[in-house]
């Protein structure tokens, strides 16, 4: 398999998500990833309220298949050389403390890289290494209160309300690794390694561009819409059927003339107030009444069905179980099937997109803590003897 990065060694000393997760995407690409674990292991290891799970927990799990595992004690001067040595055979860094934590270890991108000048040097944080709240601490939630993002879903005067997801860890961690995939491009063609500074504040007002650009371009104020679209019509919402909810997304006009025929309510289109537009959303209310009415008509899966068939989009509001369950989903290599070192089977995500030949793909489990100990520091020896270093 020639996949993208095969031959690429990463060091990652990253922890929970946002770091993690933009190693988790160079292993599906093919890069060897050393995952640097205190002594006690990452932090996600233990994220489940079932005990039995825990060391091993499966959000954990999920991010960390292909990875190879070692612990070393970074207070320990044994520990810190073993990290420095490992940075200087490396490709690529990637770590997720507090600014000024590496310095102070000995391991800050300036000193790594003047040992190993390509090094790729990414650093992930929540303010970023500048600024007045660099040295804040930050966790998911507190950027999306931050940033502005949890006054963005609902209605005009809800309280505010998380995502329920780590919406900003997710987010924080493609964009990481895009820059860290865009400066291994940048070290091929001109030489020469990079240091990247990765804010989770900064990120998050980039993942919100379609309310943030026009704010700064024309002072636009995002509204709150609830379950309306982006472009606030009534006919872009979410109803209730006779049996489940479905949303719909007609926003172009012959979407609209098609749900509107398909309910059976074509007359509306003759009437002044629905009849283009900038009209409808004037009058939003009422002829999201007259939606609601001919919804409770029939099932969700019924109305999906025909008006897909008519080109309206429309999907019915699905739980996460019914989602997986697609079968859109089984042929679209969206699952990797692996086998925990106990033995369980279990099935993680891929990367959520696909290449014609040597596609993202991982066929090893998420490590044990210090699953690959001993294994790697043969490997950390052997580097020494080649550099004619002293072996301790």
């Amino acid at each position: 398999m020639r996949q993208p990065l095969t031959g690429i060694r990463v060091v990652d000393f990253s922890h929970v998500v946002a770091g993690p997760l933009a190693t988790h995407f160079l292993a599906l690409l093919g890069a060897d990833v050393v995952k640097i674990e205190p002594p006690r292991g990452d932090n996600l290891r233990n994220y489940t309220l079932d005990p039995s799970r825990r060391g091993m927990a499966p959000a954990f799990l999920g991010i960390n298949a292909g990875k190879r595992s070692i612990v070393l004690d970074l207070k320990s001067e044994e520990g810190r050389r073993d990290a420095f040595d490992l940075a200087g055979g490396a490709d690529i860094l990637v770590e997720n403390f507090r600014p000024g934590v590496m310095e102070r270890l000995g391991l800050g991108q300036e000193a790594l890289r003047g040992a190993n000048p390509d090094l790729i040097y990414c650093s992930v944080s929540g303010f970023g290494q500048s600024g007045p709240m660099r040295d804040f601490p930050a966790i998911d939630q507190i950027i999306q209160s931050v940033s502005g993002l949890m006054g963005l879903s609902g209605n005009e005067g809800d309280d505010a309300m998380r995502i329920g997801i780590p919406i900003v860890d997710t987010f924080s961690g493609l964009l990481a690794a895009f820059a860290i995939q865009s400066a291994l491009v940048q070290r091929e063609r001109y030489g020469g390694g990079q240091y990247i500074d990765v804010a989770m504040l900064d990120a998050t007002l980039v993942m919100m561009l379609s309310v943030v650009n026009p704010l700064l371009i024309s002072g636009e104020r995002p509204q709150r819409t609830g379950n309306r679209g982006f472009s606030r019509a009534p006919t872009a919402d979410t109803f209730r059927t006779a049996r489940g909810q479905i949303t719909i997304g007609a926003v172009e006009e012959p979407a609209v003339q098609r749900l509107l025929e398909t309910l059976g309510l074509a007359a509306l289109l003759d009437d002044p107030r629905f009849a283009d537009r900038d009209a409808r959303v004037a009058n939003a209310d009422a002829l999201s009444a007259e939606l609601a009415r001919a919804f409770l008509t029939r099932t969700a899966d019924e109305w999906s069905d025909e008006l897909n068939a008519r080109s309206v989009p429309a999907g019915k509001v699905a739980t996460l179980e019914e989602a997986l369950a697609l079968p859109q989903l089984q042929e679209r290599d969206i699952r990797i099937d692996l086998t925990g070192r106990d033995g369980r089977r279990y099935a993680a995500l891929n990367a959520g997109f696909r290449f014609e030949t040597d596609g993202p793909g991982i066929a090893r489990a998420a490590p044990a803590l210090d699953e690959h100990g001993d294994e790697i520091r043969r490997e950390l020896a052997a580097s020494r003897r080649a550099s004619g270093r002293a072996v301790v």
